[in-house]
């Protein structure tokens, strides 16, 4: 799958263009993809501060490179990079709640690396006030060919309106 750099927010699938109004609610099919995010060497030393994982991996060049066999040094968490999951939702779907979530790390993101986030509604349950959608969850790194997680989310969501803020 090819992401194009200057995409909408909302990405409509074929099956659900007809309706390609951005304000429209959300229905299965529907993507939702971040801006490119570049991880820091801050963005590192913050998030194993804050976790505690201070494997060396991450913190270390040359351990990276050597021990860990990372080729081109340090790797950003891959739990930093997942967080852009519930980011995205929450962004566009203020007040929801994570349920789950499985990972798959298929690719490391290295420190400077650019990553775009992106989750597509798979299936969307009412439940009382709520809905209960079941996300894949994919991030891509810059050259938006390689595949660096691939997962699945369930969130609730307290609507399926999209919030106007997010698509700013």
């Amino acid at each position: 799958m090819r992401l194009a750099r200057a995409a909408p927010l909302l990405v409509r699938t074929a099956a659900t263009a007809a309706t390609a109004d951005p304000a429209a609610a959300l229905k299965a099919g529907d993507a939702l993809r971040a801006r490119p995010r570049r991880f820091t060497e801050d963005d590192v030393a913050a998030y194993a501060a804050v976790s505690g994982d201070r494997n060396p991996v991450h913190l270390d060049d040359a351990f990276a490179r050597g021990t860990g066999g990372f080729q081109r040094g340090r790797v950003v968490h891959g739990m930093l990079v997942a967080s852009l999951f519930p980011a995205l939702i929450a962004s566009h779907f203020p007040g929801a709640v994570y349920a789950s979530q499985s990972l798959k790390f298929a690719a490391p993101v290295y420190v400077g690396d650019e990553v775009v986030a992106q989750v597509q509604a798979l299936h969307i349950k009412a439940a009382g006030a709520r809905h209960i959608v079941k996300f894949a969850t994919k991030c891509f790194m810059a050259d938006e060919e390689t595949l660096a997680i691939d997962g699945q989310a369930m969130a609730f969501l307290p609507t399926l309106q999209l919030s106007t803020e997010a698509m700013e």
